[in-house]
């Protein structure tokens, strides 16, 4: 099953959801970037939530998401957009500890809990909307529902997980976000708190094969009325050109420098590791091109 994602509605519309299935795109990062197991579960986590907050926007509306708790793993950072183009990475993906008390990867311990989560968006207005919260646990699923709370006024149930091979690749990888719509009843709340009590890890559910629609169903406890689908697929959106035009924007007396000092220039893009190298007379050309 390819990576997707779905959004409806639920409890006779006093909910909106979101699922979504990242096994394959956090394989393909995962394979790129080389993250080590407790590592990748924390990015997939974060991928999974960022694929679906993109889904709560339209057009070519993209966020970024920066965790930043303080732990070993350092930044967190996922690319998204309404389309279901996602990417991320982490500062320091070889990262490792034994599985904690409960048996499970440490996300928490690598992670850190002093710090904040920040979501940009630029919704093709001005200026783009900021917002951030406290890391509350580090186990990020929580951390969103506390910043969805604390920061975008919607109470919300989040659910993330992965699940890593022997081999360190991702044998599954998912979640879910339930939000409260304006003045639900009570009695909604209780019976959505009761649902999700009774709802086995997400991870679990993912590597069972269920699709995200059964996911929406294993957590309600009924069947949500879907209004969209879309497909989730690594996108990295850098290139020869726009490594081009970040050099450019060094300077002239900085690129005569690297001409003079290195005869060449080499970059490594951090989400997809891809390597460009320009050598002497093509940082010459770029000089010129200020030059004019």
């Amino acid at each position: 099953m390819s990576d997707y994602l779905v959004r409806g509605t639920a409890y006779n519309g006093f909910l909106r959801v979101f699922a979504v299935c990242t096994t394959d795109t956090l394989n393909e990062i995962q394979r790129r970037i080389d993250t080590w197991p407790v590592v990748s579960a924390a990015l997939g986590r974060t991928l999974s939530i960022g694929a679906m907050i993109g889904a709560m926007h339209k057009g070519e509306d993209r966020l970024t998401i920066i965790i930043k708790g303080g732990g070993p793993v350092g930044q967190i950072i996922v690319d998204a957009n309404a389309k279901g183009e996602v990417r991320g990475y982490v500062t320091n993906p070889h990262v490792h500890f034994e599985l904690n008390g409960k048996g499970k990867l440490d996300v928490r311990r690598a992670v850190g809990t002093e710090g904040f989560i920040t979501v940009t968006k630029d919704l093709g207005l001005k200026e783009p909307y900021h917002g951030s919260s406290p890391i509350v646990s580090g186990e990020i699923g929580e951390d969103f529902a506390y910043y969805f709370t604390a920061s975008e006024q919607v109470p919300s149930a989040v659910g993330v997980g992965v699940l890593v091979n022997p081999d360190n690749t991702i044998k599954a990888s998912g979640g879910f976000i339930i939000q409260l719509m304006p003045d639900t009843p009570e009695e909604i709340v209780e019976r959505l708190e009761n649902s999700i009590a009774r709802t086995r890890p997400v991870s679990t559910l993912v590597d069972e094969g269920m699709t995200p629609e059964q996911i929406l169903a294993e957590v309600l406890g009924e069947e949500a009325v879907i209004l969209g689908k879309h497909a989730v697929v690594f996108n990295c959106h850098c290139s020869l050109d726009r490594v081009k035009r970040a050099l450019i924007t060094l300077g002239e007396e900085e690129l005569t420098s690297m001409i003079e000092e290195q005869g060449k220039a080499e970059i490594t893009c951090h989400f997809c590791n891809e390597h460009y190298r320009l050598e002497k007379p093509d940082l010459e050309n770029l000089r010129s091109l200020i030059q004019k």
